[in-house]
This record gives structure tokens, C-alpha cells and sequence, in this order.
């Protein structure tokens, strides 16, 4: 049976969690198997950036940061599964990539 691999990517874990539950319900009702979430490694993304603007003072930085959590899951390519999971609503900082494999 085709699977559908499902990636998820965030800076809010909780959101991708929120997510991950709602696909784990969709799996429960239809009945498909799941396999996941598995957590992928958090990428961060680190921006210096000097506080004075003009150049004068002191040398002294803020660090900016934004992490990136991801996770994968996979799930049995049902039909009515899927439209269900086409249907989540996602926050707008969360991507979502579904794709097809045998």
C-alpha cells in the first residue's frame, strides 16, 4: 500500500504538536496505520546584529535567534484519510508538505 509521508515545520513546537494530535485522530477514526511523529534535529538560525546603529560606543551585539522544529510522520495513503488531513486548519507559521511514496 502507498504510504504518505507528512512534514511538518515550525518555530512553535506547541503547534506542531497540536498537529501531530490531530493526525494521530484522523488515524484513529479511519483506521490507517501511523507511524510517528519523529522529531527532527531543531535548526537555528542566529543573526548578530550591532546595537549601535551609527558605529560610535562600544562594540556590543544582540543575537537574534529563530528555531525551527520539525517533525515526521507517516501515515497509509487512504483515500478518505487524506482528504481529512487536507482539511487541518494550520496556524500560518507552521508548514505543512505531504508526499505520496510507495
Amino acid at each position: 500500500m502507498q504510504q504518505a509521508r507528512v512534514r511538518l515545520a515550525g518555530t512553535s513546537p506547541e503547534d506542531l504538536d497540536d498537529i501531530c494530535g490531530d493526525v494521530r485522530e484522523i488515524a484513529d477514526k479511519t483506521g490507517v496505520k501511523l507511524s510517528g511523529p519523529v522529531p527532527l534535529p531543531t535548526k537555528t538560525l542566529e543573526v548578530p546584529a550591532r546595537k549601535s546603529p551609527d558605529g560610535e560606543g562600544t562594540a556590543t551585539w544582540e543575537h537574534w535567534e529563530m528555531r525551527v522544529h520539525k517533525r515526521l510522520i507517516d501515515i497509509d495513503a487512504d483515500e478518505r484519510a487524506l482528504r481529512q488531513l487536507m482539511r487541518i486548519q494550520v496556524p500560518n507559521d507552521v508548514s505543512i508538505e505531504i508526499v505520496l511514496e510507495d
